[in-house]
């Protein structure tokens, strides 16, 4: 990771390029605001999730083939945003396809278990080395059943996770995602800030909040709450962030912790399950916590969530003592597609496809900051990477909190408009690869990148 700052973003120029590319973009895209008028009228909004009611205005999709997308104005794009890196295995794979016409021919609900359990369980305990799995429909769910596990296997209420990360959508963790610099107070004792309204107050109480990369703050952590830490929920790499690696050392440090404390450790893969390597962030750090909390790229594109713990945590589950239940947990449809993604699709070989682009990319978005002397860098793994803007290297969320999100609005920008579909800007600018990328599509983002950073650099 190399960070060569020569240049401060001149803020004036980004707002007058935002204004040109705002105005280039919003034609493009009649037939989107026109329907989202018309689906505000039953649908609040007019989209289906808060996320998807971006800046400057929802995009709605029509169809997808492989690596590219069609909008509902017909614009086609080369997709960059992936679902959120939900289809790594590209759009309408044609064995996933197949997989799931297959099995809805036989049926698409049953809330009874099937046939396809056996083969995906298996998939992932060779992945991720833990022996046993169950399954959701969402991480939301995955990372829930986690801190459940943690509580009800050590009667104590309170869970650590990291500031700035996402674990999400659910009142037990969704704290500290993206506090604002003035609520967060310090950073050895962070205030635990809910990130939505209606979260009880009185939950903050049952979440300590340290940031990543930092043993001493969760032994400090351990101490306060002592003897009441159920166990600490992390993502292997931090992805609220762009993508932030862990320090040498880190996770095996976190896991000895726990267990010093006799306390779990959870990762929360969602993100960075079979898509940074094939074992995820157990296999890229070479550390196996107690819980994988697993869901997005392993569903090939349908609900899909995963929860791999130990014998010991699953042990409640299995004796009856504990309902991890769920009507739809299984539905056929689900495991058919996963069974597809994960057997025929993302198989090793595709990791190596993965990283061969991701090198073309941090190559290309490397030179072109070299290039026009921007304060950034390019990090990331295996189909995950982004440019981080900072002149040094973003270790935890406090480093990004002076990133002016106007930069990585405007990187956003320029890509959309020149046929490269982004997933919707945060303070880093992020992609995901699939199998179907190839390196003639590095080279368009590239080509963009070096557009806008040429512009931003005038």
């Amino acid at each position: 990771m190399a960070v060569r700052p020569t240049t401060e973003f001149d803020l004036d120029l980004i707002d007058r390029l935002i204004h040109d590319e705002e105005a280039k973009l919003e034609p493009k895209h009649r037939a989107s605001m026109d329907y989202r008028s018309i689906a505000a009228r039953t649908v609040a909004g007019g989209v289906a999730s808060s996320w998807q009611d971006s800046p400057p205005h929802p995009i709605f999709v029509d169809h997808g083939l492989g690596n590219r997308i069609w909008d509902i104005d017909g614009n086609e794009y080369i997709d960059f945003h992936l679902g959120y890196g939900a289809m790594v295995a590209g759009h309408a794979h044609p064995k996933i396809v197949e997989a799931v016409q297959k099995q809805a021919a036989l049926g698409t609900h049953f809330a009874q278990p099937t046939k396809h359990l056996d083969a995906v369980g298996e998939n992932l305990v060779d992945r991720f080395g833990l022996p046993l799995w169950r399954f959701a429909n969402s991480g939301t769910e995955a990372t829930l059943e986690a801190a459940r596990l943690m509580r009800g296997a050590t009667g104590r209420d309170v869970i650590i996770k990291i500031e700035g990360s996402y674990h999400w959508h659910h009142d037990a963790l969704m704290f500290s995602v993206t506090p604002n610099a003035e609520e967060i107070g310090p950073r050895e004792h962070p205030v635990t800030v809910p990130q939505a309204l209606g979260i009880p107050a009185s939950f903050a109480a049952l979440v300590r909040v340290v940031p990543f990369n930092d043993l001493p703050e969760v032994r400090r952590a351990l101490a306060e709450h002592d003897g009441n830490v159920a166990g600490m929920i992390v993502e292997p790499a931090m992805m609220n962030c762009g993508v932030i690696l862990p320090d040498p050392g880190y996770l095996q440090g976190l896991k000895d912790l726990m267990h010093e404390s006799d306390a779990f450790l959870a990762f929360d893969e969602v993100k960075t399950g079979a898509t940074i390597a094939y074992g995820g962030g157990v296999e890229a750090f070479g550390v196996i916590p107690d819980i994988v909390c697993l869901a997005k790229a392993i569903g090939g594109g349908l609900p899909c969530g995963a929860i791999g713990a130990t014998e010991e945590l699953f042990g409640p589950v299995v004796r009856g003592d504990y309902d991890m239940a769920g009507t739809f947990n299984g539905n056929p449809l689900s495991m058919a597609a996963s069974r597809a993604a994960l057997t025929e699709v993302l198989t090793a070989d595709a990791y190596e496809h993965f990283t061969a682009i991701h090198e073309v990319l941090a190559e290309g978005c490397g030179a072109a900051i070299e290039r026009h002397g921007l304060p950034a860098y390019v990090t990331g793994l295996g189909a995950k990477g982004s440019v981080i803007y900072s002149s040094t290297p973003v270790k935890e969320y406090r480093d990004t909190l002076e990133i002016d999100e106007r930069i990585t609005y405007l990187a956003w920008l320029f890509q959309q408009n020149r046929g490269v579909f982004k997933s919707p800007w945060t303070k880093q600018e992020t992609w995901t690869t699939s199998v179907y990328h190839t390196r003639d599509d590095a080279g368009r983002y590239i080509a963009n990148f070096d557009e806008f950073a040429a512009a931003i650099s005038a």
